[in-house]
Parts: C-alpha cells; structure tokens; sequence
C-alpha cells in the first residue's frame, strides 16, 4: 500500500536543525501526515528546517502545498525550509511548477546544513561532532495554531487589464469552459506565470475556479501557451 514514512532528527554544529527525512508518496492522503510533523517542529520554535526527499517517489500539488504554505512563516521567523536530494521525476515537477522560485533546493544533506550553520555564523572550521538526536514523534491532535498561507489559490490579484476590446463584454466569463477562462487571462496580460494564472482564475471574475498546479501546466502545454514568451507570442497573434 502506497503511503509514507518520516523520521526527524536534530543536525547541525549546535543541534538545532530539524532534519524530516521522508519516504513514499506525498499527496492528498498523506500530506496531512507531513503537516503534523512540520507544525510539531514549528510549534517548538525551530525555524531551521532540512526535509530529505532522497526516498520520494511522487509529490501531488496537495503536497506542494504543505511546504508553500509554511514557508512564508518560517522565512518571518528567521529561518528557511531547505528541500535535498530530489528524485528527477519529483525535481523535474518541482521545477516545472516554478517551486525552485519559493523553495530552496540542494543536491545534498551536508550542503543545505553548512548553508544553515555558515548564516547563524558559526565556524565550520572547527571539529565538531554532530551527532544527529531524535525528535519526539509529533501527537495526532494537531495545535491549531493559526498560520498563513500563501498558496496562490488563497489570494485574489489584480490582474492587468488590456486589450478588453478584444473581449466581447455579453459573455459571462465565470461560466466559460477553463480552458477559454485561461485564455482570457492571457489575452488581459500574458507575462504572468502559472501562479498568477492561477489566482486569476479564483476571483469573482472566473467564477473562483480552483484548479490543480499541474493540471493548468498540463493545459497551457495542450495550447502551446506554458512559458511567458510562447502566451506573449499568442497574445501578439491575437
């Protein structure tokens, strides 16, 4: 049965890195199970966060979310969330959501722990031993400690109006099929990347559509429309 499995230990110089180290499959039936663990670390004031994906095999948008969702929190309390040791199917979709612009990445463990001992300024000149320590595991019942979320579906944006003109005004947008939704955008703006795309479409406006991350990837690539030049190139041709 597909699932998931975390181990959490304290690393670095001072011992005060919590490093997850995940195995299985993070999607919408796991990544409840990864959110405890890194509300558990947060909730005792660690914000210097290393998560091992070494043993990842897939990652849903859903699973996406847990890390997009901390990350602005932590970075507000002086720390970082530093992802290593993706798959390259996993990375390949990391990258092509554009999470490489949120989310730190390193190719290994030691490089995303010195990263972290080197900016609380520490001298990785001196023998220290780190001997990694458990952390307890975290209880089923979650804090309910309130924190923000930036997940593009969660906050409206002003998108750019142009060309309107080109828009017939008697359509009601908000019951459009996705696909002409999203080329309403494009023709309204098309620099925007899939993020923004996606939060205009969850406005008033589009009805709030919510779609998954890499189901609009999936329909821009359908309409030739994935990277910024090729919707300018659309844009231009309209």
């Amino acid at each position: 049965m597909e699932g998931i499995q975390i181990n959490t230990t304290h690393v670095g110089v001072r011992g005060n890195i919590a490093m997850l180290r995940v195995q299985g499959f993070i999607d919408t039936n796991t990544c409840a199970e990864l959110h405890k663990y890194i509300d558990q670390i947060l909730n005792h004031g660690i914000y210097q966060i290393v998560v091992d994906m070494g043993a990842v095999n897939y990652v849903s948008s859903a699973g996406w979310g847990v890390f997009v969702g901390e990350i602005r929190g932590i970075k507000e309390n002086g720390g970082d969330l530093k992802i290593v040791q993706m798959m390259p199917d996993v990375y390949e979709v990391f990258e092509m959501l554009e999470f490489n612009r949120i989310l730190s990445y390193y190719d290994n463990i030691e490089e995303a722990i010195n990263d972290f001992d080197i900016a609380m300024g520490l001298n990785l000149t001196q023998s220290i031993e780190r001997r990694p320590t458990k952390i307890k595991s975290p209880q089923a019942k979650f804090s309910g400690i309130p924190r923000q979320n930036i997940m593009p579906a969660e906050r409206g944006t002003k998108i750019v109006k142009a060309r309107r003109n080109l828009v017939k005004q008697k359509v009601e947008e908000s019951k459009l099929p996705l696909v002409e939704k999203v080329k309403l955008i494009i023709i309204d703006n098309p620099t925007p990347g899939l993020f923004k795309i996606r939060k205009a479409l969850n406005t008033k406006r589009y009805g709030f559509t919510k779609v998954n991350l890499i189901k609009l990837y999936q329909l821009l690539k359908r309409y030739n429309w994935e990277t910024k030049e090729k919707r300018v190139r659309f844009y231009r041709s309209r």
